[in-house]
């Protein structure tokens, strides 16, 4: 190994093993453990779709400065099975350190492809009671190599495992004191040298990955319904709210199927609650009938759709921005929606928020669009300020005259509630007249699609404006939405031109209507997307008429990385530079 490597500032850890391995507990220890220890990290997984076996792989950036995106890099590796080291070889290099067995690795004596500092994990383990532990020995040496203090790792770690009894909790702190000590030499015998800052203000921020951080925008939201087949990615958020239910008066109903989930939670609204459902594209796919039913019915309903890549089941487990058309043009008719799609964990809680506001003030479905690698991924941040929450309810209470259908200038009729007030609330799928009831009236008919599409004007001058990093006047001006936000930014840091701009949209339909604005300083345009035909810049193009110059794209269910899309917004700069090459 080198001597005297300069103290590295941001360092990526990678855990690798088996499904039920524990590398998720490890994510979770050491995620606690950095936000006690007040570093900045971020974290996020990629996993197989299955319960047993496979390789599994956990990233821990852990970094002096606020970190919030996936590299390739991997300066410290703990590879817990020999496929591990082949599943991640692409992301290794000269400068990787890897910690691992290995009588494991290489088996039968054989000398091993890459260089390894030996660690003895199931043997340490089994001294101090089992396999079990050889988790906790690598948060140790994790811990020992970043200098968290030995007190605080020991506290922590006791205090965590205390439920589990007095000898699983002594256990556990010899395991991790046996990785300390390792990680502590490997740090002063200069095999890999860690600088990391800590930071007294992390001390009052938050850690959240992406499914927790909507579960508890819908609480802030006013959610006290939530129906869902559990899919991945979404299965979290319906884990986190059915945790809140009896302290919020949260219904978390498991339903049968998809279909019977979005009928639930239209249920709920129609008697005055706040539902939301949660699904992934497949189970989507099943709920578009009961999106024309709300859109039909003129009742409120949150959708959260957690995206990966498809057709059919495809990888269940991985990332993509695929279901973008799928979801703005779900149901059958033409009736309004909108659809956020949060950047960051922040937007997360911020836009569910908003979302529960907005189905509800425009009887509408509201989408909140993202994928299972802002589901998945974690980091510290500054905690939303939540005093001044609203929950906005705009139902009445209604009379004995009152009528649902009311043709009103904005589209948007007064919306009430069976047994709030002396009138009949009356709902139906069909057309409808003014009461409810169904008709076949041609004029009728014309007059209640009319009413409904009014409401999106109003709906088109409150729609987020996009974020713009940078100025209007650039060479570049690169655009992306949703996930791929903190690492288009970072990408665009590191190249270090001042020529280039970012524009970010985490409100993807209907747009703002100054979108166009922002594309009239620019002189080439890149659109960045986790999908294979750039489903977003055929929006932009459909509502705006500008057409992106050039497209980067990616559809192997993994999120770009920050290398990556560093090297390819180079050489999409350097194509029209030296069209011919260099």
């Amino acid at each position: 190994m080198e001597k005297d490597i300069p103290g590295i500032r941001d360092v990526s850890i990678v855990l690798c093993g088996e499904a039920g391995q524990g590398i998720q507990t490890v994510e979770f220890l050491m995620a606690s453990l950095l936000k006690i220890s007040r570093y900045n990290f971020f974290s996020t997984k990629e996993y197989m779709s299955r319960v047993r076996g496979g390789s599994n792989s956990t990233e821990i950036r852990v970094s002096t400065d606020t970190v919030n995106a996936f590299v390739e890099r991997i300066d410290i590796l703990f590879p817990f099975t020999a496929q591990a080291l082949e599943h991640v070889r692409w992301r290794l290099s000269g400068k990787t350190l890897i910690i691992g067995d290995k009588d494991l690795l290489a088996p039968g004596g054989k000398e091993p492809a890459v260089k390894i500092y030996h660690v003895p994990f199931n043997s340490m383990a089994k001294e101090v009671g089992g396999e079990i532990y050889s988790n906790v020995i690598a948060v140790g040496i994790i811990a020992g190599i970043l200098g968290i203090d030995a007190e605080i790792s020991n506290n922590f770690i006791g205090r965590y495992f205390e439920r589990k009894g007095v000898e699983a909790a002594k256990n556990n702190s010899t395991a991790l004191g046996k990785g300390y000590e390792i990680g502590h030499r490997i740090s002063d015998e200069g095999t890999f040298k860690a600088t990391i800052e800590m930071h007294p203000e992390i001390d009052n921020q938050i850690v959240m990955n992406g499914a927790e951080a909507v579960g508890f925008g819908a609480l802030c939201g006013g959610c006290n319904f939530i129906s869902a087949y559990p899919m991945t990615p979404s299965t979290g958020i319906l884990t986190f709210l059915a945790e809140k239910s009896l302290e919020y008066d949260i219904i978390a109903e498991q339903a049968e199927d998809e279909i019977a989930a979005i009928n639930m939670a239209i249920g709920a609204w129609y008697a005055g609650g706040r539902g939301m459902v949660c699904t992934a594209g497949g189970g989507f796919a099943l709920m578009t009938e009961g999106v024309s039913l709300a859109g039909m019915l003129e009742i409120p309903v949150v959708i959260s759709v957690g995206q990966r890549p498809a057709p059919a089941t495809g990888l269940p487990t991985r990332t993509e921005q695929g279901d973008l058309e799928m979801v703005l043009y779900a149901g059958h008719g033409e009736f309004p929606r909108v659809i956020f799609a949060p950047g960051t964990i922040e937007d997360c809680i911020s836009l569910t928020r908003m979302a529960f506001n907005l189905a509800d003030k425009y009887q509408i479905p509201v989408f909140i669009l993202s994928d299972q690698y802002i589901m998945d991924s974690y980091y510290n941040f500054q905690a939303p300020d939540i005093s001044d929450i609203k929950i906005e309810h705009q139902y009445i209470k209604t009379d004995k005259d009152y009528v649902r259908y009311t043709i009103t200038d904005s589209g948007i009729s007064p919306r009430g509630i069976p047994g709030y007030g002396e009138g009949m609330v009356v709902v139906d799928s069909d057309e409808h007249d003014f009461r409810g009831h169904i008709t076949e009236d041609y004029n009728l008919r014309t007059a209640m699609v009319n009413k409904r599409l009014k409401k999106m004007h109003q709906i088109e001058l409150e729609a987020i404006p996009p974020e713009l990093t940078g100025g209007k006047e650039c060479g570049y001006l690169v655009v992306c939405w949703g996930s791929t936000y903190h690492i288009a930014r970072e990408a665009i840091k590191r190249l270090g031109r001042n020529d280039i701009s970012l524009l970010h949209f985490n409100q993807v339909y209907p747009l703002h209507t100054d979108t166009a604005d922002y594309f009239r300083g620019a002189r080439n345009t890149i659109i960045v997307e986790n999908n294979a035909t750039s489903q977003f810049s055929r929006i932009l193009r459909a509502s705006t008429g500008i057409s992106i110059d050039k497209k980067i794209l990616q559809y192997n269910g993994l999120p770009f990385s920050v290398e990556h899309l560093t090297e390819s917004l180079k050489a999409e700069i350097e194509q029209e530079v030296y069209p011919h090459g260099r």
